[in-house]
């Protein structure tokens, strides 16, 4: 189906749950490149007003209104049934039925396709590829799965050639674009519910860098490094033998600066809230990728240095009562663990991390590993686990982190505040001035920053 569609000239497409973020990424794209949109959802989201302003029809409701006999295809997400009434009528009717990785792979075929990939750290490069690409004024296009702050939104299709894209590979979308230039950041074991095992997911791997034009691999992740070394990929990162090696790094509360050293000389990176060794290397993959594509090293740096971060990454939130609050999406191991060496550089007299578990799955595979990622916190408050639709599991609790810290240290200072409300209570009773609150987690703790700060400057105001 995917081979015989086409997206050469305008189309009518409706978008299937048009207010998440990776389906409302797609609707900005398919509209912007003249095509007639129209979307559904159950629920408003802040995705929603967007596309309306674009003129992208989109109807809010939980009862289904029977499908435009007009449309030509479509737009589903991997989470919409195969029983979905309008995927049901569709089919009856001979529409296509196309998944956003179908259009994806479609959408990658009219640019050269820039794919940035790995388990984390591909919005953070996508985003800083995006905004260098955009400063730099080569004019890309691209889709991230957060807003990108400078751009002021997460998706467009614009005139340049360069269309940025952040590969998922939770369900092999990234195999299915055509790339010209793909990044890995790093491999660990994660959506192994759709790999099968965690050689099926370096499989996978391996498969998007055989396939791409030119490739450019983490050397500092050695799972990722083994592919670049067996397939001849270029590579980026603090190893000596790098293609594009990051060196004499610097870094405090919120910036980060540092000399890479690429095939053409030196040229000197500096970021502005984006703190931490494994930015730099976000941005080392970023200024190798523009550099693959033919964009100078200089106006790339430059363009790093207008880079104003994404929504979730590392964000400073505000501040109250003399304790400063940062939220960041992290919620995988290594991730968690590079977010608190990040806040420990900042030479905070207390850092305060409060984790929310997300997926069952995922927590009952990996409890083990996140009671070691935790060293560079002074206290840390676990939650109860983040569903993300998930079905419970017997005996999957928050619980198992708090007994996972306190195995691999004894002497950590740990707390378990299940709820939310219970998290919120906690932290207006414990913080104090000069604090660091990092909250992380991928779920609804994102809320919780807004409503401590809140009671905190209530409480001074009294």
């Amino acid at each position: 189906m995917i081979d015989r569609f086409d997206l050469g000239h305008p189309r009518r497409i409706h978008v299937l749950n048009a207010g998440g973020a990776g389906m409302s990424a797609l609707a900005t794209v398919l509209a912007e490149m003249g095509h007639r949109v129209t979307g559904s959802d159950a629920n408003e989201t802040v995705f929603i007003e967007p596309l309306r302003q674009m003129s992208v029809e989109v109807e809010v409701s939980s009862s289904r209104t029977p499908l435009d006999p007009a449309i030509e295809a479509l737009a589903v997400s991997t989470a919409t049934p195969l029983d979905h009434p309008d995927v049901i009528e569709a089919s009856r009717r001979g529409v296509p039925v196309l998944t956003r990785a179908d259009l994806l792979g479609v959408i990658s075929t009219h640019r050269t396709s820039l794919v940035v990939s790995g388990t984390h750290g591909k919005t953070t490069t996508s985003a800083m590829l995006a905004s260098a690409l955009d400063h730099a004024g080569t004019d890309p296009s691209y889709l991230v799965g957060a807003r990108v702050t400078s751009l002021g939104r997460n998706a467009a299709w614009r005139s340049g050639d360069l269309f940025v894209v952040e590969g998922d590979e939770s369900d092999a979308t990234f195999l299915g674009l055509q790339t010209s230039i793909g990044v890995v950041t790093n491999i660990e074991p994660d959506h192994l519910e759709f790999w099968g095992s965690f050689d099926g997911l370096i499989a996978g791997f391996e498969q998007f860098v055989d396939q791409a034009d030119h490739a450019l691999v983490c050397a500092d992740d050695p799972v990722a490094a083994d592919i670049a070394r067996r397939l001849g990929a270029m590579t980026y990162g603090t190893d000596d033998a790098a293609d594009f090696r990051v060196h004499s790094p610097r870094t405090d509360r919120l910036d980060s600066t540092a000399t890479v050293t690429h095939p053409g000389g030196d040229v000197e990176i500096r970021l502005t809230g984006s703190p931490g060794m494994h930015n730099l290397r976000n941005a080392t993959a970023t200024l190798g990728c523009g550099l693959l594509a033919g964009v100078d090293a200089d106006a790339m740096a430059a363009g790093l240095a207008s880079y104003r971060g994404v929504a979730r990454r590392f964000e400073p939130r505000g501040q109250a009562a003399g304790v400063t609050f940062v939220d960041s999406y992290d919620h995988l191991p290594t991730e968690v663990r590079s977010a608190l060496a990040a806040a420990r550089l900042g030479d905070w007299p207390r850092v305060v991390c409060v984790f929310q578990p997300h997926r069952f799955s995922r927590t009952e595979a990996l409890a083990a590993e996140f009671g070691e990622v935790f060293s560079d916190a002074d206290l840390v408050v676990l939650t109860e686990i983040y569903s993300a639709g998930e079905a419970p599991r017997p005996g999957i609790t928050g619980r198992l982190l708090v007994d996972a810290v306190a195995s691999a240290d004894p002497t950590r200072d740990v707390r378990w505040q299940p709820s939310l409300d219970d998290v919120t209570a906690f932290l207006v009773s414990e913080l104090r001035p000069g604090d660091l609150c990092l909250t992380l987690g991928a779920g609804d703790l994102t809320t919780v920053p807004s409503r401590v700060m809140e009671a905190l400057e209530q409480g001074s105001s009294r």
